[in-house]
This record gives C-alpha cells, structure tokens and sequence, in this order.
C-alpha cells in the first residue's frame, strides 16, 4: 500500500480518489476524520490521504492525478448531458456525473 496524493483541500483529495477509481484501482483514504485532532497533531498530519492498494497502480496513480492536475490552464468544457460548464480539471460532470467528452 502506498500514499499517491493529499492536500488540505478535501475535495481536490476526492477528485483525485474518483478519478483512480474510474480507471479501476482500488484506493482508501487515510486521516478522512481527522480534522477534529488539529492542535493535538500538526494540521498537516491530519490532511486526508489517498492511497492505493496495490503497489503495481503506484505509478500509474501518480501519473492519472499528475495528468489531472495539469489541466489547470485547459478551458472548460460544456457537459453533453445537462449542459452544465465544468472546469477543465473535472474528469466528470459536477452536476450529473457524466464523463467528460473525448
């Protein structure tokens, strides 16, 4: 098992999570209820963690959320399914849940 991704936002450790899971590898998140400790441990000990599994995903994890993170100056993108503007970040439709548009 091994940590690919955190940060202290938690929904950018969601997206991260969805987008593994998307392709298939099984992830867990670590320190998902831990905010409650902050003063007790550093605030970044308690940041919420995603990490896979399976050893062999490690690279290829890495590789998805690194390609995904990247994607910060694309433009958005139009949702095919409800019309909704989505960041270009976005793998799926914040509002429906339909993949982006290949």
């Amino acid at each position: 098992m091994r940590m690919v991704y955190t940060n202290e936002n938690r929904f950018l450790v969601a997206n991260a999570r969805n987008l593994l899971e998307l392709q298939g590898v099984e992830v867990i998140l670590k320190n998902e209820f831990a905010s409650s400790v902050i003063g007790e441990v550093s605030a970044f000990d308690a940041w919420v963690e995603v990490w896979v599994l399976n050893d062999d995903d490690y690279e290829k994890s890495c590789s998805l959320i690194e390609n995904s993170l990247s994607k910060e100056d694309d433009e958005e993108w139009r949702c095919s399914r409800c019309k909704e503007v989505n960041d270009a970040s976005f793998e799926l439709c914040w509002n429906c849940n339909e993949p982006v548009p290949v």
